[in-house]
């Protein structure tokens, strides 16, 4: 089959078409004819080699995963050739105390679709039958494979960890990536008043469009929001750029306030003062992925029109690499999605 991948680290350059042997399923597994797969950030990363881990090579990225089961394997009851799926992008063991209390993501042997084992840039994966999910009905194939492990991402960071209440303010830094646009969209269904915070005219308008309540440039954060809130600052700072953007946004938090981050675009490192955290009684809180029952109710609201994926533009596989570039210059709004 064709797919795309690396067979080392690097830019943009060292993608590749690639010929690879069919998947066949193994008991309990599906094999999925791709129909879309949405690029993340997380890709670039995997890609550079930023991501860690000593993985396969040829290497094949690609998370979100929409397409049509082709085959199943042994033990497989829940699941026929021709469903129409879209794949939980999150593996885990299935076994430990984390995994059967719902908190997947915190298994030790938690991995990703297209960072720790294969992924779906390629006409084809297996994977386990637990990780095919129904299509949302109404949906093409690139709106499908364009919110679940962003949607999934800004859930956990919400709902589970910062645990945002109507009537709070929220600002979202990157509005314009497919974590934030997710993140806009989340914090208006808990009824919280959005600042989204985002680059150039037309990004602003879309997150506008979208529902936030208020946008501001991110060129000039702190002067921007503080026109907004005044010096109480904001209830959640939603937050996944790193660098500069995290100290200014932690800056920008009330007292008894929470920042929740699950990555960092512009830089891993980031300078806190830990005077004003403690007086303050500030929380800063880590967050990765989410659970698989986290995932089937955000399947349901995504179905009935609560939820919105967002796509930006639709490239053939081959134009992986320009795809790429679209995330590194940050040129997109929403998702970037591929279609084998």
């Amino acid at each position: 089959m064709k797919a795309v991948g690396f067979h080392e680290h690097g830019d943009v350059d060292v993608l590749t078409d690639l010929d690879l042997p069919e998947p066949t399923p193994g008991p309990g597994e599906v094999v999925v004819d791709v129909k879309a797969v949405a690029l993340n950030h997380l890709d670039v990363w995997v890609r550079r080699g930023m991501a860690g881990g000593d993985l396969p090579k040829p290497f094949v990225l690609g998370s979100d995963i929409a397409g049509m089961i082709s085959a199943v394997g042994q033990g497989v009851t829940d699941a026929k050739v021709g469903d129409e799926v879209v794949l939980a992008p999150g593996v885990c063991c299935g076994r430990c105390s984390f995994c059967l209390s719902g908190e997947d993501s915190l298994c030790a042997d938690y991995g990703i679709l297209g960072e720790t084992t294969t992924g779906g840039y390629a006409q084809r994966i297996a994977v386990p039958a637990g990780n095919a999910l129904p299509k949302p009905k109404g949906l093409s194939f690139p709106e499908a494979a364009a919110f679940p492990l962003t949607f999934l991402t800004a859930w956990r960071m919400l709902v589970n960890r910062a645990q945002v209440k109507a009537g709070e303010t929220v600002l979202i830094t990157g509005a314009s990536a497919g974590v934030g646009v997710a993140a806009i969209q989340i914090a208006k269904l808990h009824g919280a008043t959005v600042i989204a915070a985002t680059r150039g005219p037309e990004k602003q308008a879309r997150a506008k469009a979208l529902g936030a309540d208020h946008v501001v440039d991110s060129e000039d954060l702190k002067k921007a929001v503080r026109a907004i809130v005044g010096r109480e600052g904001v209830e959640v700072v939603f937050e996944h750029v790193g660098g500069e953007t995290f100290k200014t946004a932690l800056g920008l938090l009330r007292r008894g306030g929470r920042l929740v981050t699950c990555g960092a675009t512009s830089g891993f490192l980031a300078e806190i003062d830990l005077r004003h955290l403690f007086i303050k009684q500030q929380s800063i809180l880590g967050s990765t992925m989410g659970s698989r029952a986290d995932l089937l109710r955000i399947v349901k609201l995504v179905e009935a029109g609560r939820l919105k994926p967002i796509v930006d533009v639709v490239l053939p596989l081959s134009q992986a690499k320009e795809a790429h570039k679209l995330l590194e210059e940050r040129k997109h709004f929403g998702k970037v999605v591929l279609t084998p």
